[in-house]
């Protein structure tokens, strides 16, 4: 009799071990399953509906709306001219910024997009790859070229450059800085 309660006792004991066992570990399960997409949303950087960014090369400082119903970025570009170099298809042109710094440059083409505009119309634009800071975020995006003169920002930044890095907070704005590593160098 002894012997069948002592082997009754651990039966039970062994069951109650496994069945708490399956409890912390579904408690595990539904432990993660909520807080790793809030670890992975903390990762990403909050900016605001428009912040102040660097632009490469050049490191030239400018305002840009971000603009999450666009896929691609849009640089403000004046004097766009396609000039040919080694055989290649390049363009040259200049940025100012809201301060009036300008910088030339001379960037390869790496593609033409066609852009559908508010009001039905398309218009074909040029696309080159440039470096851009945004928070302590670089990344080397592709940026279609417009003259955007008489608009408000100068740069467009879409979901492409934003997509696993930031997260955009629309009742706010110059919440962050540029400040890349990137940027120790050039400063």
């Amino acid at each position: 009799m002894l012997i069948a309660s002592y082997t009754l006792f651990k039966v039970n004991s062994l069951w109650g071990f496994v069945r708490m066992k399956k409890y912390q570990t579904a408690l595990l399960i539904f432990a993660l399953v909520l807080f790793l997409p809030l670890q992975s949303a903390s990762a990403k950087e909050i900016v605001g509906w428009v912040e102040k960014v660097r632009l490469y090369p050049g490191g030239l400082t400018i305002k840009a709306k971000i603009d999450t119903g666009a896929k691609s970025s849009s640089l403000n570009c004046n004097c766009i001219t396609p000039i040919e170099r080694d055989g290649e298809k390049w363009v040259r042109f200049s940025v100012t910024n809201d301060t009036g710094k300008r910088i030339f440059l001379e960037r390869k083409i790496i593609g033409v997009s066609t852009i559908k505009r508010h009001f039905g119309e398309s218009q074909e634009r040029y696309v080159v790859r440039l470096g851009l800071c945004l928070g302590s975020v670089y990344k080397e995006t592709d940026f279609n070229l417009i003259d955007r003169t008489g608009l408000n920002y100068q740069l467009l930044i879409g979901r492409r450059f934003l997509e696993g890095t930031h997260i955009v907070d629309p009742d706010s704005s110059f919440l962050t800085k540029p400040r890349c590593k990137r940027d120790f160098l050039h400063e």
